[in-house]
């Protein structure tokens, strides 16, 4: 299932009591602020829920893959998003994720 901006809307409406009207404006100037701030390529960051970060990709060589020929690929601008570990942690029903260290086939585990 996806949640949509009109989901969104709904759940503004249902728990704060606004109007739809009203739920739809507060939802539209959220997104509003965020796009603005991330167009500056600044970091957009949610306590408890992560952090928007724009990056700058370099231009860089490639190749076409139906031709084989080089080709310039332009520098852009992606957006990422990092979850923080508030959410992490209630996405895993609050359990901690661990990350245990690797081990080469050389070594003896025991």
């Amino acid at each position: 299932m996806t949640m949509t901006k009109a989901d969104i809307v709904e759940r503004i409406y249902e728990k704060v009591g606004y109007s739809k009207k009203e739920a739809t404006e507060i939802a539209e100037s959220i997104f509003e602020v965020v796009k603005r701030r991330l167009e500056k390529g600044e970091k957009v960051k949610v306590s408890g829920f992560g952090n928007f970060v724009v990056n700058e990709k370099r231009p860089r060589k490639g190749r076409n893959p139906q031709t084989g020929e080089e080709i310039v690929i332009t520098g852009r601008r992606v957006l990422t998003f990092k979850a923080s570990q508030v959410l992490k942690k209630t996405m895993n029903d609050g359990v901690e994720p661990v990350i245990e260290p690797e081990h080469s086939e050389d070594e003896t585990v025991g």
